[in-house]
């Protein structure tokens, strides 16, 4: 594989240089890393094409490329370049540890494993959601470079036979996007619903993109105006170094919110949206100040979020005004660092390099990294968010295998609501959860002594809808006990089975009394 390059050969190594040029700082070993995998996957694919006719070393860069742009490790870029070797092209996973060593290859191995999961819908394959989210666990490397790989195959979805065009993209929209999502990279799971939706629901997409296009030049417009002045409005107010950007909401999301608004386009105010990067936290506010100085902002519309995070640490001032002309445009204001991670989320904070001095990573993410891996692993893993560790941990008996995989659906996959503890703490539920399923989301032996609960300070019944930004006091006596009716009540699958483990133990102790 070392031979002298001819001109073709020269001219295949610009995907090469594309890759080095989108990695963040790299060292001089990881550049030779990721050169010699791509040598590696370049050879072990020699004559091997897509549906597209193009080469499958293509798919390969492309997969690296973002991974790179996500700011990932020369190791996570070389294991994007391999990840195919064992799978497409037979290559011995003994081969891929003898050149790359036992991390690259336990990377490309996690990866082939994902891809042994056949999608058959969500309502009967649960087994291998189970071992996706086990696998993410795992080491969350894998699951990035699977994210990769899946938006570079949807990106050439048009060149795949039309009848696994469906049931891939069923699949996108189903679980890779909302994982994307949770993990907070907002820039992936975008591009993964926007590309899934036009397959998965054509009429539907068919018609949100007409109706979006008529408003579209009208609303490009006006933002383009409203950035310029806002721009003005911001350097006036001392906010010299304040950059501006703007866009128009993504179709999958906006049907989202579409079906979720009555199909009411008028109740969805952030079709349009300016955001607004600053250089600190207390230039946030001020510029919040600025803004609202100059428009008047919506009623009831204005989040704060860096104060109040998201449960998956997406953080930003957010607020909706009136721009004059007749449009309604909201503003989102972050910093430098804030919008970073809105966009990469996890991936962000992936920045880590052994050896390089970097501290800047997430306790919990060395928690998912492989156990050798990780120093002081006790006190790390009680890091790791509650809801990776919930379904990685969790053993259903077989016979409960559904009841499982609905709840599976219904609290990963559905809308979420964010409801605070009389503390300030945030706790993330699927639309609709109750005092309940928030109680046993705090702990099981706080539902179980449940005898009420209090919402915004006032009693209410424990099967009442809870609501973004609810706070939720609930109401305890060491002697109460969980009631059946609670199964019903609750919405999550956490809080049911917390339930019957409850009611169970009541039966067992009223035997052996």
């Amino acid at each position: 594989m070392s031979q002298p390059q001819s001109p073709q050969n020269q001219r295949d190594l610009d995907p090469l240089t594309e890759i080095l040029k989108s990695m963040v700082k790299p060292s001089a070993e990881e550049i030779a890393l990721v050169k010699k995998a791509f040598a590696f996957a370049e050879h072990a694919h020699e004559g091997c094409f897509r549906h597209s006719g193009e080469p499958c070393l293509k798919h390969l860069t492309e997969t690296a490329r973002i991974l790179a742009e996500l700011g990932a490790s020369g190791t996570t870029i070389a294991a994007g370049l391999l990840h195919d070797t064992i799978e497409d092209v037979g290559v011995d996973r003994a081969l891929i540890v003898k050149e790359f060593g036992e991390e690259v290859a336990f990377l490309v191995d996690g990866v082939t494993k994902l891809g042994h999961l056949k999608y058959k819908g969500t309502d009967r394959h649960n087994e291998s959601l189970r071992k996706l989210f086990v696998a993410m666990s795992e080491d969350i490397r894998v699951l990035l470079i699977k994210l990769a790989d899946r938006l570079h195959n949807m990106r050439t979805l048009s060149y795949v036979p039309k009848d696994k065009q469906r049931r891939i993209a069923e699949e996108t929209l189903q679980i890779y996007a909302p994982i994307a999502y949770r993990l907070g990279i907002r820039k992936i799971n975008r591009e993964l619903e926007d590309l899934s939706f036009p397959y998965v629901w054509p009429k539907e997409y068919e018609s949100m993109r007409k109706t979006l296009k008529e408003q579209h030049i009208d609303r490009t417009e006006s933002l383009e105006k409203f950035s310029r002045s806002v721009q003005k409005t911001l350097a006036k107010g001392g906010l010299t170094k304040a950059k501006t950007e703007y866009r128009v909401k993504g179709l999958y999301s906006l049907y989202k919110k579409y079906l979720r608004n009555d199909k009411d386009l008028e109740k969805i105010y952030d079709i349009s949206a300016i955001r607004i990067l600053v250089n600190s936290v207390a230039e946030c506010y001020q510029a919040l100040g600025v803004i609202h100085e100059r428009w008047r902002p919506l009623p009831h519309r204005i989040k704060d979020y860096i104060a109040f995070p998201k449960p998956n640490d997406y953080k930003a001032l957010h607020t909706t005004v009136f721009v004059g002309d007749g449009n309604i445009v909201e503003v989102q204001i972050k910093t430098h660092e804030m919008h970073r991670y809105s966009e990469y989320g996890i991936a962000s904070h992936l920045s880590y390099k052994a050896g390089r001095g970097e501290k800047d990573v997430w306790a919990w993410i060395h928690a998912l990294l492989p156990k050798s891996k990780v120093n002081n692993e006790k006190d790390l893993i009680k890091d790791v968010p509650k809801w990776i560790a919930e379904l990685a941990a969790y053993e259903e008996p077989a016979k409960d295998q559904e009841l499982f995989q609905k709840g599976l659906v219904s609290d990963f996959f559905n809308y979420r609501i964010f409801v605070f503890s009389p503390n300030g703490d945030v706790v993330d539920l699927p639309v609709d959860s109750t005092p309940i399923d928030f109680a046993y989301s705090i702990h099981s032996d706080i539902g179980d002594s449940m005898t009420g609960a209090k919402v915004n300070g006032k009693l209410v019944s424990l099967d009442m809808a809870l609501h973004n930004g609810d706070i939720v006091l609930i109401m305890t006596n060491e002697n109460a006990k969980p009631n059946r009716k609670w199964i019903d009540m609750a919405k999550t699958s956490m809080a049911r089975r917390h339930i019957r483990h409850g009611l169970s133990k009541l039966r067992k102790s009223d035997r052996d009394d």
